[in-house]
């Protein structure tokens, strides 16, 4: 009976690891709302500290965001994202009001073997007003847990917090409030203020939130979402000095292409390259205040400037060919004849499909590692009313042929496996070609 026992605990442990480590492209997490993504990179991994979104549908959030606690996700590929669980919860805030679920975009800093996590929240004192503030929570990993301070950081109304600290050991605070972006140096404890706030100059005077400061080869980037017109885009300026004065530089990305109100940035470097982190409401089209955190790389001009970042489906990191490749988060697709559309429209967090339809249809999905050359065979769950043949082939569209596989006539999802034509090895791009007529739905693949 104790065998029994223990077998049983190591197999729900499993089960519960399996649960909490997500596989994702673009958006990077699917089984639940996340935005406002603060990437660091802890101890050769990267973290992100996103805000968690949720839905309640009476009331006045029922039309609005609405917050009330934090996850933290890790991964050392970009790829296979682990969720830490909840970290801070407006429930065990000593200071917050919980019945306002305004638990806004939050980031983390690493100083002296402790970890400090900022977040913004209303205050239970509203003897102002509808008080704001910026709170930290402490703790010794990257993951938790962390401890709540008693009080918020005295001098700071406002929302998303982001702490940068300079090759000097200054630690520095931004955050934003009325349309208005502000800074201050933080004492040696990261829990105050070591001077009198001020506002950023020589930004654009439309509405502005949510800094994000980094540094690379003597400049400074303040980075933040802009409204020219209705909708967010991601703008920057530039400094030499972490207090600035800093010039506006120029757009990072543009505006969503549906309409979603919101965007919110990060910016680090990993393993030689850089990323964006951001959001859109991928999982939520309809309703734009439940969103989805998303990364694409990001390069630099030789005078420092920043390249626009075009958003893709595919994102970054490598896809194991082992794993369940979704090629709906595609890196190219033909101009005609392939469509990406929800598997179930009642329940959008079970993801994507791909169709093909007509002669010549293609999608491209890039960066798929095959390791070494003990690959052999390939998986497809399709379905096909009429039934199709799709032919997929290594690198680009008329490459060599990898696969030819039959998908037979269902009106159900079937798995069909196939011996593969060559056996790859190492990094490469697949193609998946329509050959005939007919149409063809994909859910995903994989290699054994």
């Amino acid at each position: 009976m104790k065998k029994f026992v223990f077998y049983l605990s190591v197999l729900t442990y499993f089960l519960l690891f399996l649960m909490h480590s997500l596989q994702a492209q673009n958006p990077l997490i699917l089984d639940q709302f996340t935005a406002d993504p603060s990437a660091r990179v802890f101890e050769g991994k990267v973290y992100v500290y996103p805000l968690h979104d949720i839905r309640i549908d009476t009331g006045r959030f029922a039309t609005w965001f609405c917050m009330e606690d934090y996850h933290v996700f890790s991964s050392e590929n970009l790829t296979q994202w682990k969720d830490h669980g909840v970290i801070v919860s407006q429930n065990d805030v000593q200071w917050v009001d919980p019945q306002t679920y305004s638990m806004w975009a939050p980031d983390c800093i690493y100083r002296n073997g402790k970890y400090y996590f900022y977040f913004p929240a209303i205050t239970k004192d509203k003897t102002d007003g509808r008080r704001m503030s910026v709170g930290v929570a402490i703790s010794d990993k990257p993951y938790g847990p962390f401890i709540p301070e008693s009080k918020p950081i005295e001098g700071i109304s406002g929302i998303d917090p982001n702490p940068f600290i300079d090759t000097d050991g200054q630690a520095y605070i931004y955050w934003a409030g009325n349309k208005r972006i502000f800074m201050a140096k933080l004492n040696d404890n990261m829990l105050e203020l070591a001077s009198e706030p001020q506002e950023i100059a020589n930004l654009p005077e439309k509405f502005k939130e949510g800094p994000y400061l980094f540094e690379r080869k003597g400049k400074y980037y303040l980075t933040f979402p802009f409204v020219p017109d209705s909708t967010e885009q991601i703008v920057y300026a530039m400094g030499y000095n972490p207090m600035g004065p800093f010039t506006y530089t120029g757009v990072i990305m543009d505006e969503s292409p549906v309409g979603c109100w919101t965007n919110h940035q990060s910016i680090i470097e990993y393993k030689g390259q850089w990323y964006l982190f951001y959001h859109h409401n991928d999982l939520s089209p309809d309703f734009d205040k439940n969103r989805s955190i998303r990364a694409d790389s990001l390069f630099f001009n030789e005078d420092g400037t920043i390249q626009k970042v075009i958003p893709t489906w595919r994102g970054v990191g490598l896809t194991s060919a082992r794993d369940t490749v979704q090629i709906d988060r595609y890196s190219e697709i033909s101009n005609e004849g392939v469509s990406v559309e929800f598997l179930d429209t009642l329940n959008k967090q079970k993801g994507w499909k791909t169709r093909l339809n007509g002669k010549g249809a293609w999608i491209q999905y890039n960066s798929i590692n095959f390791g070494n050359k003990d690959l052999n065979s390939i998986l497809i769950k399709a379905k096909s009313l009429s039934g199709s043949i799709v032919e997929i082939r290594l690198d680009q569209l008329n490459g060599p042929m990898l696969a030819r596989l039959d998908i037979g006539k269902s009106k159900e999802w079937e798995v069909v496996n196939s011996a593969l034509l060559d056996i790859p090895e190492g990094i490469h791009n697949l193609v998946f070609l329509l050959n005939g007529t007919n149409t063809i739905d994909i859910d995903w693949i994989k290699f054994e």
